[in-house]
C-alpha cells in the first residue's frame, strides 16, 4: 500500500467515490507511465490491476484522474 500526501487526498475528496470509501483512478507518473484501475480507499493507493506491487512512489505521480474504472477485484483474491 502506499499512503498518500494530503495534497492528493484534498483533491480526492473533492471527486465521487467509485464506491463506498474508494474511488478507482489512472495514475500518471512523472516520466508518463499511466496506470489503469488503481483502487484509492481511505487515503491510500491499495491495488493496480494486474500488478502485484505498486511500482512507482508519491513523488513519482504527476497526476490522479478519478475513472470509476470497475473491475472485479474481490474475484481476482479468490483465485
Amino acid at each position: 500500500m502506499l499512503k498518500l500526501s494530503d495534497k492528493w487526498i484534498e483533491y480526492l475528496i473533492t471527486q465521487p467515490e467509485t464506491g463506498m470509501g474508494y474511488q478507482i483512478v489512472s495514475v500518471i507518473t512523472k516520466n508518463g507511465m499511466r496506470y489503469d484501475r488503481v483502487i484509492v480507499d481511505s487515503g491510500y493507493i491499495t491495488r493496480i490491476k494486474d500488478i502485484s506491487d505498486i511500482p512507482f512512489t508519491e513523488e513519482e505521480i504527476a497526476e490522479i484522474i478519478v475513472t470509476h474504472d470497475k473491475w472485479n477485484f474481490n474475484k481476482e483474491e479468490n483465485k
